[in-house]
């Protein structure tokens, strides 16, 4: 017993040796005694340099897009379709005949008109003739003014006579022309509801031509936003199908009524469409630019709200900086805020989950390996 008591002084240091040396595993390596400030790693999806963007703010707004130009062509006569010449999503050009109609009886009727008026002339051109040679008789006293008034009132019948067969004859062409259906203006056959043989009555459909260079959309605004509004604004908006492509169009007309269900005021925006991307009946949402700037932006992701007020955290020489939010215009479609003060062009900002990191905190910027 009096032994181990004098060998115990001597183990000590090195029990407090070994017990050191254990405690060192796992701690990242000293300088100067001091132990390594630990890093916070993350992903590069986790920030944003702040830089300029062409913000755009205003009231959304939805509906569907229609073209501005197109024409439903209905029949103006009774009868049988003899011919069809276009299919639908056909170009066609202005002027262009699209279907015919039969038009027997009428080339008849026109044929007889035509017949009218060379006869009603003939009597007009005598009755003129023979009003001038009265009229000479009259002057050497050969005979009566009883004559002259005759053979003037006999001019005047055929003069009318002559009136109403050219009218009649105009009125025979006009229905001849609706047997052919013709296309107003250059554009493609959207609806080609009528084949040939079918026999169609007046104000039966035959076929639908639209203009696709440019088209419209028919939308409604809050009256909140009444007096920002106005003719030329700009319109961005975005249609399913086009998810990466931006539209632009421009407020055209606004209605000086609101609706009285919605209570909201309807407007109608022109959307240029020369490449004919955009076809009608998609459904499309965006917003007016009631206010627009190239402006120093932040996307919404960076904006930390869970205080009072809304904080940044930035990171600069490798460290978080918690510094409030100056926030200006909001661009909804971009999802992206102008700040107004305390960054610069250049910096980096937290987004999403590590936004709220605590200040003075070591970040690495990367992926772990």
């Amino acid at each position: 017993m009096t032994r181990t008591d004098a060998r115990s002084p001597a183990l000590l240091p090195a029990l407090l040796l070994l017990v050191g040396a254990a405690a060192a595993c796992g701690q990242a390596p000293a300088s100067d005694g001091v132990p390594a400030e630990s890093e916070l790693s993350i992903a590069p999806e986790n920030v944003a340099v702040v830089a300029f963007q062409d913000l755009h703010s205003g009231p959304s707004i939805s509906g569907t897009l229609e073209p501005t130009r197109q024409a439903s062509l209905r029949a103006e006569i009774g009868g049988p379709i003899l011919e069809v010449r276009v299919e639908a999503g056909q170009r066609v050009s202005a002027g262009e005949l699209l279907l015919r109609l039969d038009d027997t009886a009428l080339r008849e009727g026109v044929r007889s008109a035509e017949s009218a008026v060379r006869v009603n002339r003939d009597q007009a051109d005598l009755g003129r003739r023979n009003l001038e040679r009265a009229e000479r008789l009259a002057a050497a006293g050969a005979i009566a003014d009883q004559s002259v008034e005759q053979a003037r009132a006999t001019r005047l019948g055929a003069d009318a006579g002559l009136a109403e067969a050219e009218s009649r004859l105009i009125a025979a062409r006009k229905q001849l022309d609706k047997t052919e259906i013709r296309a107003p203006f250059a554009g493609i056959v959207s609806v080609r509801p009528a084949n040939a043989g079918d026999v169609v009555q007046p104000g039966t459909p035959l076929a639908t031509v639209i203009d696709p260079s440019s088209m419209q959309l028919k939308a409604a605004i809050p009256l909140e936003a009444l007096d920002s509004i106005r003719a030329g604004l700009r319109v961005d908006f975005s249609v399913p199908g086009y998810e990466s492509r931006l539209f632009t169009g421009t407020v055209a007309r606004i209605n000086p009524s609101v609706d009285p269900v919605t209570r909201q005021l309807p407007v109608t925006i022109t959307i240029p469409n020369p490449g004919g991307a955009l076809v009608a009946g998609l459904f499309a949402e965006g917003r007016l630019s009631v206010r627009s700037g190239r402006l120093l932006a932040v996307p919404f992701a960076a904006l930390d709200l869970r205080g009072a007020a809304p904080v940044l955290t930035v990171l600069r020489a490798g460290r978080t900086v918690s510094l409030p939010a100056s926030l200006g215009l909001r661009d909804e479609a971009l999802e992206m805020v102008e700040i107004t003060a305390g960054l610069v062009e250049g910096d980096t900002v937290l987004l999403g989950s590590v936004r709220g990191t605590a200040a003075g905190t070591l970040v690495r910027v990367g992926r772990d390996r």
